[in-house]
């Protein structure tokens, strides 16, 4: 017996290789969308747990469910994403002033 890996990667023909890297690429994704998934639960469940204090905190809450829409297949209508553009910059400008 040895120590010393073997890496079984180089005995594969390059299809076989490419295969195999997608295979890995592909859990990695799956498991990065599951944890944002896990995350943007937890952010919503705190968005939702209490009121707005004020303007700027209920802006962020709005400015939150307007980007999750705004990559929604509806959301993705070029009149739609200027009239969001316009009210994320509402908001800048607005909480600006204060």
């Amino acid at each position: 017996m040895t120590d010393k890996t073997i890496d079984l990667d180089q005995h594969r023909g390059m299809a076989a290789q490419k295969a195999t890297e997608l295979r890995r690429m592909l859990a990695e994704v799956e498991a990065n969308e599951q944890s944002l998934r896990l995350r943007q639960d937890e952010l919503e469940t705190q968005l939702i747990a209490a009121p707005a204090m004020n303007w700027h905190d209920a802006a962020e809450k709005a400015r939150y469910l307007l980007n999750r829409f705004a990559a929604t297949p509806s959301g993705q209508d070029p009149r739609r994403q200027k009239l969001i553009a316009a009210v994320l910059a509402d908001f800048t400008r607005l909480s600006l002033e204060n």
